[in-house]
C-alpha cells in the first residue's frame, strides 16, 4: 500500500502489516481517522458540517427546498396540463355544437326556401284563377285593389269606359 492511500474499508486493522500499534481499532474509525490525517497535512480546513455527515441540517434544508420547487413544479405542469385539456376538451365541444346548429340552420334554410318557391308558385296559380274570372265578375270599381305590377284588363276597360 501506498503512503497516504487509504485503506479498504473492508480489511480488518490487524490485517495490515504497517499498522502495528492500531491493530485493536476498527476498520471504518481507522479509516476515518486516516482520511483526517491526510486532510490535516494537506492543511485542508474542515467544516463541522464535514463531521455531522448527512444529519447536517443545512444541506437536507437546501436539498428540502430544491426539492419543494421541483415538487411545486410538478405539480404546477400537471395542473397546467388538466386545463390544457379541459380548454381542448371544450373548444371540441363548442366547435361541435357550432357544426351542428349550423347545419339544423341550413336545414331551415333550405326548408324556408322551398315554402317560397312553393307560395310563389300558389300565388301564380291564384293570380291566373283571378284573371280567368275578371271577364264574368261584375266588380265595383272603387272595391278592387289589385298589385300594383300587375295590370287588370277589367280596370283599365273600366276606366278608359269612363272617360
Amino acid at each position: 500500500m501506498m503512503p497516504g492511500q487509504i485503506p479498504d474499508p473492508s480489511l480488518a486493522a490487524g490485517s495490515l502489516p504497517s499498522l502495528g500499534p492500531l491493530a485493536g481499532i476498527s476498520a471504518t474509525t481507522l479509516t476515518d481517522q486516516l482520511k483526517l490525517a491526510d486532510l490535516h497535512r494537506l492543511g485542508t480546513v474542515i467544516s463541522p458540517l464535514h463531521f455531522l455527515g448527512r444529519l447536517g441540517k443545512r444541506p437536507l434544508a437546501i436539498k428540502t427546498e430544491m426539492d419543494e420547487d421541483e415538487e411545486r413544479r410538478k405539480r404546477r405542469r400537471e395542473k397546467n396540463k388538466v386545463a390544457a385539456a379541459r380548454c381542448r376538451n371544450k373548444k371540441k365541444e363548442r366547435t361541435d355544437f357550432l357544426q351542428r346548429e349550423s347545419e339544423r340552420l341550413e336545414m331551415v334554410n333550405s326548408e324556408l326556401k322551398a315554402q317560397i318557391e312553393e307560395l310563389r308558385l300558389e300565388r301564380q296559380q291564384l293570380m291566373v284563377m283571378l284573371n280567368l274570372h275578371r271577364p264574368t265578375c261584375i266588380v265595383r270599381t272603387d272595391s278592387v285593389k289589385t298589385p300594383e305590377n300587375e295590370a287588370n284588363p277589367l280596370l283599365e276597360q273600366l276606366a278608359a269606359e269612363t272617360k
